[in-house]
């Protein structure tokens, strides 16, 4: 067995759902909590500024996309003065479709099941990096992973009526599964994550990475399960279905074949460029003194998700959450349009988080609370900023 498997090898499991909640519920605590405090920032600054702060969390933005999806269906579509169309095909269902159903079976708006949806969906995000981050090093790194996820800089999209809790959720679940060897469960929630965000590709990979190397260790004499079977096919099966269901349904609609999906983004002047726009970005801001400030920051933003990401590969992560990682960060960074939007488009790359969680568990429980608590300070008063100004695109 690798270091990594031997760490892992007889831990003791939680006993059944209630056994689980219970060892997750510090994370969960505390993930409330640094939300709580981001959402009471918000509500303040916005105050002062005479705005409306759950406006800015459910009706501003993609929200209103979503909503549209989910009061009027696909086919809206806004033309811009310089010939873009922005259609709302470029948004996957599953987060409408939950706004719809949350809006028949009560008395809230689209609006309103949107931001319940999220609020949701973030703690059950939280909870499934714990269970990741925990079956992999331990409790205490699971509870400093999901607080670490909490007090992102942009941590407060996971409060909006975005798809990226709802995503994350759905690929972490996912990635515990394929990690404790539930194989059908991994490709259903694969493929739900698949209709939730385009990124729903890096799940996929994960799950038939995971699937793959079970196939090779079996053939080597190597897999202590023994050779994959036809839960492993199936749930290999599962996984893509959700994504390419929805991209042949939108090019069948658009009339113009498997790739109609790509055109869709083109409109928005989005696609995947290898990250050349994205380079010629942040190069553009080294032309004038604030702006070349802002290139530092980026650069050593760039600079530091590398980092980790080699952290996590010399730390022996699972192949599958290395796949995810690396593929979640690559389509972030190399979209050739919304260079804005980047670092929220990043938030479901939490194991990248899990270098960071290992050095803030060996401190001291005090020191370590401190550190989360000030971080945590900082994130609330930056989204609530951010919010209030141009905000997330």
């Amino acid at each position: 067995m690798t270091d990594l498997e031997t760490r892992t090898a007889g831990r003791p499991s939680a006993s059944g759902p209630s056994g689980a909640l219970r060892r997750a519920a510090p994370a969960l605590v505390g993930y409330a909590a640094v939300r709580a405090l981001g959402l009471l920032a918000l509500g303040l600054w916005s105050a002062a500024r005479d705005k409306s702060a759950y406006t800015l969390l459910t009706a501003r933005w993609d929200s209103l996309w979503y909503t549209r999806v989910a009061e009027l269906g696909y086919g809206y579509e806004v033309r811009l003065p310089n010939g873009d169309v922005h259609s709302n095909l470029a948004f996957f269902p599953l987060l409408p479709w939950l706004e719809r159903l949350g809006a028949a079976v009560s008395p809230l708006s689209y609006a309103d099941a949107g931001f319940v949806v999220s609020l949701l969906a973030s703690l059950a995000a939280a909870w499934g990096i714990f269970a990741v981050a925990d079956h992999v090093y331990g409790p205490r790194a699971g509870v400093c992973a999901a607080l670490l996820w909490a007090v992102l800089p942009v941590g407060i999209v996971q409060s909006m009526a975005y798809s990226e809790s709802l995503f994350t959720a759905l690929a972490a679940w996912s990635l515990y599964a394929v990690l404790t060897g539930r194989w059908v469960t991994a490709g259903t929630l694969a493929a739900l994550a698949g209709l939730t965000r385009p990124v729903g590709l890096a799940v996929t990979a994960a799950v038939w990475v995971a699937v793959i190397t079970a196939f090779v260790w079996s053939r080597s004499g190597d897999d202590p399960d023994g050779a994959p079977g036809a839960r492993h096919l199936l749930g290999m099966l599962l996984a893509p279905l959700g994504a390419a269901g929805y991209v042949l349904w939108v090019g069948h609609r658009t009339g113009k074949g498997p790739l109609g999906y790509l055109d869709v983004q083109a409109g928005w002047r989005n696609g995947f460029d290898g990250g050349a726009a994205f380079a010629r970005f942040v190069a553009g801001k080294f032309t004038s003194f604030p702006g070349a400030l802002a290139g530092v920051g980026l650069v050593i933003g760039v600079a530091l998700l590398v980092w980790l990401y080699v952290v996590c590969v010399r730390q022996r992560q699972p192949l599958p959450l290395l796949v995810y990682a690396g593929l979640v960060t690559v389509l972030a960074l190399c979209a050739s349009s919304y260079f804005g939007s980047k670092p929220r488009l990043l938030l479901p790359a939490f194991p990248l988080l899990f270098p960071l969680a290992l050095g803030l568990a060996r401190l001291r429980t005090a020191r370590a609370t401190v550190v989360v608590c000030a971080v945590a300070a900082a994130s609330a008063a930056y989204g609530a900023f951010w919010l209030n100004g141009s905000g997330p695109p």
